[in-house]
């Protein structure tokens, strides 16, 4: 029995429903369902009873249920005092995590001015996606995160939005619209689209639906990838064009051109949201410390976003 396959089981068991207990512990319902059967397996017992209209518990469940609350909680107790003795103690170390955009664009300038002023802490770095990022800071692996913000967050974590990141779109180098300056979305809705996962990256695969979308268009999606790094060497070997993030011409190769995107009108079309993640309710001095260099000077690192 492992502490991840109680947190899964308290979170389908508070919910009742594995979907929005994925949602919560920000996993796929397949991966929950995955740690629910093995914990099942483990102890030799249902914990829930399964019918094509509701999920319920069992007795065994319910009992479960109580006994792994308080194992949880004295975990996070345990967890909580072990971390604050160490920052008390001088230890001076900050794990953070982002995606790859916030990596390749904020990460960078934000280490940068950070590091000036406190080059006592040590900083540890993880490029991961959003969904795999959040669990992190919830088990205490990270201290804090960069991430998209998701629709329906953790109450155990705390977001704070930072800024909002320009769409555009990358032609391979010899396409014949990769001369022109800008493009519009009716400049691009017969070319050959290649898209995000959106089980793994929801808010760029629904930026490019949305979109067409919204401009009465639709687009000609003829592949999906999973990693943003894949993608742009897909759009290289001229298999079709993507709309990404700004801060994604930082992780450019050769045989990449990339354009503005016209749209009309202004407000959060054709935008990504990027906020900051961590423990609500956590005392972090590095973190903080993160966190105040990056306020002073959020806005000039939103230029280039």
């Amino acid at each position: 029995m492992e502490l991840h396959q109680l947190r899964c089981f308290v979170a389908a068991a508070e919910q009742l429903h594995f979907g929005r207990a994925a949602q919560q512990v920000q996993m796929l319902p397949s991966a929950l369902g995955r740690q629910i059967k093995l914990l099942e397996e483990d102890l030799g017992t249902r914990l829930f009873a399964r019918t094509t209209r509701a999920v319920s518990l069992t007795d065994d469940g319910a009992s479960l249920l109580r006994d792994a609350r308080a194992i949880l909680a004295r975990v996070e107790a345990v967890e909580s005092s072990l971390r604050n003795r160490s920052r008390t103690q001088g230890a001076r170390r900050l794990r953070v995590g982002a995606i790859d955009s916030a990596a390749a664009g904020l990460l960078p300038s934000l280490l940068r001015d950070f590091r000036a002023k406190h080059p006592e802490v040590a900083v540890q770095l993880l490029e991961e996606k959003t969904i795999r990022l959040l669990p992190k800071i919830l088990s205490g692996a990270l201290d804090l995160a960069f991430v998209r913000p998701p629709d329906r967050a953790d109450k155990r974590l705390e977001f704070q939005p930072l800024l909002m990141e320009t769409a555009i779109v990358a032609f391979p180098q010899r396409h014949a619209l990769a001369k022109r300056k800008s493009v519009s979305l009716a400049d691009i809705a017969d070319e050959p689209m290649i898209v995000p996962d959106r089980r793994s990256r929801p808010h760029s695969h629904d930026l490019t639906m949305k979109l067409f979308e919204e401009a009465a268009l639709a687009p000609r999606v003829v592949q999906v990838a999973d990693e943003k790094q894949t993608i742009i060497n897909l759009v290289a070997t001229r298999l079709g064009i993507a709309i990404v993030p700004r801060w994604t011409t930082r992780m450019a190769i050769p045989g990449v051109k990339f354009l503005p995107l016209r749209l009309k009108g202004s407000g959060p079309a054709g935008r990504l949201p990027l906020a900051a993640a961590w423990l609500r309710g956590s005392r972090d001095p590095a973190r903080d410390a993160m966190l105040s260099v990056l306020e002073a000077k959020l806005r000039s690192y939103a230029k280039d976003a």
